[in-house]
């Protein structure tokens, strides 16, 4: 993993919601490629909202966000996911009544996909063999855990280089848990950088090249997933030691 290079830089970045009120106060971070960088925080300490802003989803209020050195900020959300970014949004959202295949291939609706398709969609089957035999199944009957898998997989037919992932692990039994975070660390061994928004975090570190600790919409931590494993207060506060 090379440090100098980029492929997400935040800068000076903040986010408010109507009526003015500010959630996110000037946060900087940058994900390198090929890295997994875990953004960890209790619940309203802007997590969220920070990747609503990078992926395009609200306007951040001021501040730069850069893609592989493009800035991006005022893109649609289609537009970023055609760069190479890709969000898995908390909570799944599937198509609950579609089939697991017609999720799947909701993901390769980029252009330039379109003809890799087939590749891609085998590529999501080798990494979750369990779904091989619920193709036609309803997205919505399936347990937490398999939607999880699908929601990963539909992200990953769209072959991309950032992948942004909010709240994986949330509501999962701790063997599913275990299982997708093997899952992640695979990606990003296959070349994909990775952002875990995570409230796992003792999880989220064990896989993390580095992290962020958000507090009341501001970074106030950065280091090595080591370093935060060790670090004081990630224990007192996030870690229960």
């Amino acid at each position: 993993m090379n440090a100098q290079t980029h492929i997400l830089e935040v800068r000076d970045m903040e986010v408010s919601y109507g009526g003015g009120i500010k959630v996110v106060w000037g946060i900087s971070f940058q994900v390198a490629e090929k890295e997994v960088l875990s953004i960890i925080g209790s619940n309203g300490a802007g997590k969220t909202t920070t990747i609503k802003a990078i992926t395009g989803l609200m306007p951040p209020l001021s501040g730069d966000v850069r893609f592989n050195g493009t800035p991006i900020t005022g893109k649609s959300s289609s537009e970023i996911v055609d760069m190479g970014m890709v969000h898995i949004p908390e909570g799944r959202q599937l198509f609950a009544q579609m089939s697991v295949t017609e999720n799947l291939l909701m993901g390769a609706y980029p252009k330039r996909f379109r003809s890799r398709q087939k590749e891609n969609f085998e590529a999501v089957l080798t990494l979750f063999p369990r779904l091989k035999g619920r193709l036609n199944q309803k997205a919505g009957s399936m347990s937490g855990g398999e939607q999880q898998m699908v929601a990963i997989g539909r992200a990953l037919m769209a072959r991309p280089s950032l992948l942004i992932i909010d709240e994986m692990s949330m509501g999962l039994a701790p063997v599913l848990v275990k299982e997708l975070f093997n899952v992640v660390r695979t990606i990003n061994e296959q070349g994909v950088a990775i952002l875990l928004v995570e409230q796992n975090v003792k999880g989220a570190l064990e896989i993390a090249h580095s992290a962020v600790v958000m507090e009341n919409g501001r970074i106030t931590l950065k280091g090595s997933a080591l370093e935060m494993l060790d670090n004081d207060h990630v224990k007192k506060a996030f870690l229960g030691l």
